[in-house]
């Protein structure tokens, strides 16, 4: 068993550790970005009981056509959780804003983890840099973590293709064009506000579950979807 992972408690970030033996089957859910009806498609598919739980990979809100609908739907039940994504950031930071969210909305966003975790499993919306202690990541980096080059955001080598270690770390934010699944990282954002699907993963069946989106609500040039990797040479 890998030990509960350490923040760096200097940072403005928290951490969520889960038992994961109350929960019957745990589900983990990329990005939504305020698709709604894209996420109700989704939770038909799964149909959750209240002994099961859905641990979302933060970015819940912007560019899609609902951020309050999905921020109501994912307050509303308790074994609905989601980490903090950069997107919940900006609303924290104020350097966004959503007419539409309540004070209450807001304040839930604000509550959310940088990192959820359980048995050997990590949730951080970015991602973490194995050549370093999760301790020593910044708030910013387990946010918007990618590329290992220094200030290459789109520059191979990523985090994830190097990735040989436990915990494994379940992570959004890069827009793939088709889920990523290694023993050491998966990668579930496929873009579904980009006219992508909406992936989840099954974490006691090992297999994913997608849903296709009604429609596509904002475009987005192919060199920022990324076609991932499985056997990059480990940096």
């Amino acid at each position: 068993m890998v030990p509960e992972p350490t923040l760096n408690p200097t940072i403005d970030a928290s951490h969520r550790r889960i038992d994961s033996t109350q929960w019957d089957d745990i589900f983990v859910v990329g990005d939504v970005h305020g698709c709604r009806g894209t996420l109700e498609r989704l939770l038909d598919e799964l149909d959750p009981s209240a002994d099961d739980l859905v641990v979302f990979v933060g970015d819940l809100v912007r560019k899609g056509p609902d951020s309050k609908g999905v921020v109501d739907i994912v307050r509303e039940r308790d074994n609905l959780v989601s980490v903090r994504g950069n997107n919940e950031q900006k609303l924290v930071d104020g350097r966004k804003t959503i007419d539409a969210l309540t004070d209450e909305d807001l304040a839930f966003v604000e509550s959310m983890p940088a990192i959820i975790s359980w048995d050997d499993v990590l949730v951080a919306h970015g991602g973490v840099d194995h050549r370093k202690s999760l301790v020593e990541h910044s708030l910013t980096e387990l946010l918007n973590n990618r590329s290992l080059v220094p200030d290459g955001s789109y520059d191979r080598p990523y985090w994830f293709e190097t990735r040989r270690e436990f915990p494994r770390v379940f992570f959004g934010h890069t827009v793939l064009a088709e889920p990523f699944v290694t023993d050491h990282a998966v990668g579930l954002d496929t873009g579904c506000v980009y006219g992508g699907q909406l992936t989840a993963y099954d974490y006691r069946n090992d297999e994913l579950v997608v849903v296709e989106p009604p429609e596509t609500y904002v475009s987005r040039s192919s060199d920022s979807i990324v076609e991932p990797r499985r056997a990059a040479p480990v940096q």
